[in-house]
């Protein structure tokens, strides 16, 4: 029977670390203890794989990266006396490949455990690494018996069970969970049912930042053995949190509740911006600034996450682009403070055209025009990247690359994509919200009918359906692997339906090519989205002419 009032002083390592830095990582996690002493804390909790970055995919099939985790947690017990530690790292232990939590007290090893339940969905690929463990861990800190949990343990009954069955008073969980649109409020009922039903305080510990297409949004926690939080961190700050949990009853307060959906998302792509360039070594990026909305949101996103001083933004005008494109540009470049470009292309694309009109004798203007004038763009664009040494974003969102509504080669080139997971419809939300904090964008880039500028009196609507109907049919297809004849039912037209799935498969090859960016919902276009290029699937479908689609 634990005591009356019994109290751990724990703290939660909510870090930011970077996959293969591994000595920077190591002073990041000696920095953290460092803060835990200084604040007389009896336990700190780092996230799931720290010492290595999460994930680090084949890095842990080699031997010398190994070697290197096992001599981090040994430096790491060394610095351990007064202060339990656990700490996450990829060990191979018995001959096999382990993700492990290894508790750490003055200058030992004292337990090791291994996760149990391994993820292998969406964005996860553990089973292709680990092998599971089975045993479950409790350790004495301070008094209290802990059992620990890493990540995925939590999210199955049965690791939980397994250590209060074993004695645990309370819970610890090492976490590497990405950040998606509804993954705070999942995550936040799964934790309290699992606190609740097994009448344990459950002490939760997140990554912060980004890896590639993820990022991890922190969201740290304590929840109570009642289920009722009463600690939260903020998300997407990186820090030490140290507080006194009580066992047995809840006098903590929440220093941060949730913020809005919108705020959340916005930071998301801030966060998965700054950290791309930033582990990346460039020293700053630059983007296509059309007066469009898609690269005004880019652009801000770009300023909010690296500073204007680090951002140039590149107008490439055309006969086609209006006046009002123009202005607002312009002005959204004053606004912000970038450093802006004018780079009319006329003259490139008629050299251009002065080539190719032979060869293309007796054919009629179609998208191959249209295209070239993206393709020029790009090639400035790179062009800028390298003599730079900035990063080139892409400005193209989720429902132009899912219907292949974008130039390959063209708009689609850059080396990171903020908006690659973003709908059109979110795109519009985002940049009013942005709105809220500052002006940073032009009212009537985002009241303004959406085109792409590449004929005359063009709109975005001639060729798709209406953004809304769009992102709706293609939330049903891409996260909700709905067959065709479900999302009818849901009350869209038979036609629409199959042109829009058509368009989705049709371009799977210029999505392969494209560039990487912030994933943000339950399915991407990444890790998580693994349709073949070459498949007579839809052949059940109406042929649509992929010349539209070049």
């Amino acid at each position: 029977m634990q005591k009356k009032n019994q109290t751990l002083r724990i703290a939660l390592a909510q870090l930011n670390v970077c996959v293969g830095d591994v000595q920077a990582n190591l002073r990041h996690v000696k920095d953290a203890i460092t803060q835990a002493k200084q604040q007389q804390a009896d336990l700190i909790v780092f996230p799931e794989l720290v010492l290595a970055g999460y994930p680090p995919e084949d890095l842990v099939f080699r031997p010398d990266f190994l070697k290197q985790m096992e001599a981090g947690v040994a430096d790491i017990a060394a610095a351990t006396h007064g202060i339990t530690v656990v700490l996450g790292a990829p060990l191979r232990r018995a001959g096999k490949l382990q993700n492990m939590a290894c508790v750490l007290r003055d200058g030992q090893v004292l337990a090791e455990y291994a996760k149990q339940c391994l993820p292998n969905y969406r964005v996860f690929d553990e089973k292709r690494y680990f092998t599971p463990g089975s045993e479950s861990l409790v350790v004495e800190v301070a008094g209290v018996r802990v059992g620990i949990l890493i990540c995925e343990d939590i999210w199955e009954d049965a690791p939980a069970k397994a250590a209060v069955a074993a004695g645990a008073q309370a819970l610890c969980v090492l976490n590497a969970s990405p950040f998606s649109y509804d993954k705070q409020e999942q995550r936040t009922a799964l934790l309290q049912r699992q606190a609740a039903s097994n009448q344990c305080p459950l002490a939760y510990v997140n990554l912060v930042g980004g890896q590639d297409e993820l990022v991890f949004d922190g969201d740290s926690m304590l929840v109570d053995a009642a289920g009722n939080i009463v600690f939260r961190a903020q998300a997407f700050t990186e820090g030490v949190f140290v507080q006194d949990w009580e066992m047995d009853c809840c006098r903590g307060s929440v220093l941060h509740t949730p913020a809005d959906l919108t705020a959340l998302i916005y930071q998301a792509l801030v966060t998965g911006v700054r950290d791309y360039v930033h582990k990346n070594g460039f020293s700053g990026i630059l983007l296509g600034l059309s007066g469009g909305i898609d690269s005004a949101l880019t652009l801000a996103i770009a300023v909010d996450a690296l500073g204007a001083e680090n951002v140039e933004a590149v107008m490439m005008p055309f006969h086609y682009t209006s006046g009002m494109s123009l202005e607002d540009a312009h002005q959204q470049a004053a606004w912000l403070g970038v450093n802006y470009r004018n780079l009319p292309i006329a003259s490139i694309y008629d050299s251009f055209m002065q080539t190719l009109t032979p060869e293309f004798e007796d054919r009629a203007v179609d998208v191959t025009e249209q295209n070239l004038q993206a393709r020029i763009r790009g090639v400035l664009l790179m062009s800028l990247s390298n003599k730079l040494g900035k990063l080139l974003l892409s400005t193209s969102n989720k429902s132009e690359s899912a219907v292949g509504y974008a130039t390959l080669y063209g708009d689609m080139a850059g080396a990171f994509s903020p908006l690659k997971d973003v709908y059109k419809t979110w795109v519009y939300k985002l940049a009013e919200y942005r709105n809220t904090l500052g002006l940073a964008i032009p009212q009537r880039v985002i009241e303004r009918p959406p085109s792409a500028e590449l004929a005359p009196g063009q709109v975005d609507q001639d060729s798709l359906p209406p953004y809304d109907v769009l992102d709706a049919i293609l939330q049903c297809f891409i996260e909700g692997d709905e067959a065709l004849d479900a999302i009818v039912a849901n009350g869209f037209e038979v036609a629409t339906v199959q042109r829009v799935v058509n368009l989705v498969l049709l371009s799977e090859y210029k999505r392969r090519q494209a560039a990487p960016g912030v994933r943000i919902s339950g399915r991407g276009f990444g890790k998580d989205w693994r349709y073949p290029i070459t498949s007579a699937w839809r052949k059940n479908l109406p042929f649509h002419n992929p010349k539209e689609q070049a």
